[in-house]
């Protein structure tokens, strides 16, 4: 199973940086047990890798979560990755989606809109920012948000199959023209060449040589070391006890009664927590004593 990276990389001569994800062993353990068919599996590898280099980017701790939702076959994209490049995200959709053209699959027309919450640790609250689905791809949706957010031109190249997920990032700096008036134009006509199998099986070092090959004799290239990228989705216990506390013991017990158990489904994560009516009645006994205490 292959490793899961993030690598950064400048122009030098040309004031264009980029980044370069190759998603392997976190994209597998993030499908597994999940069946997503092929086309909702390809849009939700493409997103992780989207989102794994837009995390990259932050400068402090935080929690970056994307989410495309539309009233299309695939109703729900998400994504959520904090700056340390700890990463977890599903997909929803109808249990048969046949291949069609993105914006179809993701209802992008009639009303599909990308969201993007910002948590840090210093805001009182996540900032937000809604913005429509605009673009035949799960790249050009990006590039279409990234050059409303960031005010800088931004092309992204985006693959994902059963056993890995990649994307491409290249972005014009304030200083290009400054440097080079047709950098920018060169960079991305070659990086249109790319195919998804060279984004799928290439490593950073031998995809950029293929596509930038001339470029860098030119000019050069600095490539910085690869950052991991990690599926995280740990099992909290804690925060499904609140919410059972939340409840009330009256509800809770209801519930116990007419199923015979309290279950809960962490989609996220695709993970069942169980509480039995000897659970149940613990956790609020428990409670009953602390605050006796």
């Amino acid at each position: 199973m292959s490793a899961s990276t993030l690598r950064r990389f400048l122009f030098e001569g040309l004031d264009i940086r980029g980044a370069f994800v190759q998603l392997g062993d976190a994209w597998q353990q993030m499908q597994a047990g999940r069946d997503y068919p092929a086309p909702v599996a390809q849009l939700l590898g493409e997103t992780a890798a989207v989102t794994a280099l837009i995390a990259g980017q932050l400068k402090q701790p935080g929690r970056l979560t994307l989410q495309l939702r539309g009233d299309g076959p695939i109703q729900l994209l998400v994504m959520d990755c904090n700056e340390a490049l700890q990463m977890r995200g599903m997909a929803r959709s109808n249990p048969v989606v046949l291949a069609a053209p993105v914006p179809e699959l993701l209802g992008a027309h009639q009303g599909g809109q990308l969201l993007m919450s910002l948590d840090l640790p210093t805001a009182r609250q996540p900032y937000q920012s809604f913005v429509p689905m605009v673009g035949d791809s799960i790249a050009q949706i990006f590039e279409h948000y990234l050059v409303q957010s960031e005010q800088q031109p931004s092309r992204l190249f985006c693959a994902a199959d059963a056993q890995s997920a990649a994307c491409l990032f290249l972005q014009k700096l304030p200083q290009a023209d400054h440097h080079d008036a047709d950098g920018w134009q060169r960079i991305t006509q070659l990086a249109d060449t790319v195919k998804p199998a060279e984004l799928l099986t290439l490593d950073a070092e031998s995809l950029l040589g293929r596509l930038f090959h001339e470029e860098i004799a030119a000019r050069g290239i600095r490539i910085y070391d690869p950052q991991p990228v990690v599926y995280h989705c740990p099992e909290d216990w804690e925060k499904v006890r609140d919410m059972i506390r939340g409840l009330g013991r009256a509800d809770a017990e209801t519930i116990v009664a007419e199923h015979g158990e309290i279950l809960i489904h962490d989609d996220i994560c695709n993970r069942q927590y169980r509480f039995s009516a000897a659970d149940v009645a613990a956790l609020f006994d428990d409670d009953s004593r602390q605050s006796v205490h």
